[in-house]
């Protein structure tokens, strides 16, 4: 395993515990994210975090019926959701997963690197998105947190171009990686 794989799955790990404690009533409540939902938000994680993450370490794309999904209708979303996530994990574990560029569509691509790099902050991100609209507390390693700073300053600009991030807010130079990378992304930590 290499290092982008060991944070991929930290941050798993938390998301899944925070889409366990998600109950049925806090679906239809604001999640923090403009416009969005808890179920809205719920499914943009199940959907890019878990058969995102194996659609694009496969090289195939998601197919339709996938994205209009309604993954949270299910009352038992939260283990498949954990049980998708393990199979996008290992489908990552693979070294040719990491081989090579992958296609984003419209002539772009990026090495398969980056890409899981920016699936870690999109598990991160918006993971500690739906624990805060939830009422529940989101951590991630030391480690995990710096490589997500790392990950967050490089694209800040890029995400903040298509809408994604919104404008940096303060925090102090010595807060934790973890609450810098939130700040970073326009989060209020």
């Amino acid at each position: 395993m290499n290092e982008i794989h060991a944070h991929l799955a930290s941050c798993a790990v938390e998301v899944v515990r925070v889409t366990r404690g998600i109950n049925p009533e806090q679906l239809a409540g604001p999640s923090g994210c403009t416009g969005w939902t808890v179920r809205e938000l719920a499914n943009h994680v199940v959907l890019y975090t878990a058969h995102g993450l194996e659609h694009r370490a496969l090289r195939t794309r998601l197919p339709d019926e996938l994205v209009m999904r309604d993954f949270t209708a299910e009352a038992d979303w939260p283990e498949r959701y954990d049980a998708q996530l393990d199979r996008a994990l290992a489908a990552w574990a693979k070294p040719e997963a990491w081989n090579g560029d992958i296609d984003l569509g419209g002539g772009s691509a990026l090495p398969a690197g980056e890409i899981a790099a920016m699936l870690v902050a999109e598990l991160a991100l918006h993971g500690w998105d739906l624990a805060r609209a939830t009422g529940q507390d989101f951590t991630l390693p030391e480690d995990t947190g710096a490589y997500l700073l790392d990950v967050v300053e490089r694209y800040a600009e890029t995400y903040r171009a298509y809408e994604g991030f919104a404008a940096a807010t303060p925090v102090g130079a010595d807060a934790p990686a973890f609450t810098r990378a939130l700040a970073t992304s326009g989060r209020t930590p």
